[in-house]
């Protein structure tokens, strides 16, 4: 497996109101965009392509189809994703590593091809091809069409 770079970055909230009074207001990091459902996010925090709160129930839906987490998967605390070279090879190589994949290859609404899974320390990793942040000029040039 082949890592090209972090493409994202964030805690998964369960309060959006809570954590846009941190992200937004209290740390007032830069270029907030809000999408329907409450998603948050920015391309412009300097080390990452892209920092979002991510609610939980956007990630349920994405990992599981429904908008409630199980209650037999701990609950993810933030989300982490790289983008890879080859998603599908990715894929394999943690399968045969042992971990449990929630989502395999699949393509979002959006335009993202990603695997999830749960590392040891309850992050939800994604291995991912992010179209936009493959382009000249990175996230900058281009609006994504983030997660909802």
């Amino acid at each position: 497996m082949k890592v090209l770079f972090v493409a994202g970055f964030g805690p998964i909230v369960r309060d959006g109101d809570a954590a846009g009074q941190l992200y937004r207001q209290a740390l007032n990091l830069p270029g907030w965009k809000e999408e329907e459902g409450g998603y948050w996010h920015t391309e412009s925090v300097p080390g990452v392509r892209a920092f979002g709160l991510w609610p939980l129930e956007h990630a349920a839906e994405s990992c599981f189809g429904s908008p409630r987490w199980p209650d037999d998967v701990p609950i993810p605390q933030g989300w982490i994703e790289f983008d890879v070279e080859d998603v599908a090879e990715a894929t394999e190589d943690l399968r045969a590593a042992g971990y449990r994949l929630l989502v395999e290859n699949r393509e979002e609404p959006w335009g993202q091809i990603v695997s999830r899974f749960l590392s040891p320390e309850g992050l939800l990793v994604g291995v991912t091809v992010t179209p936009w942040m493959r382009e000249p000029g990175l996230a900058g040039d281009r609006e994504p069409s983030p997660p909802t």
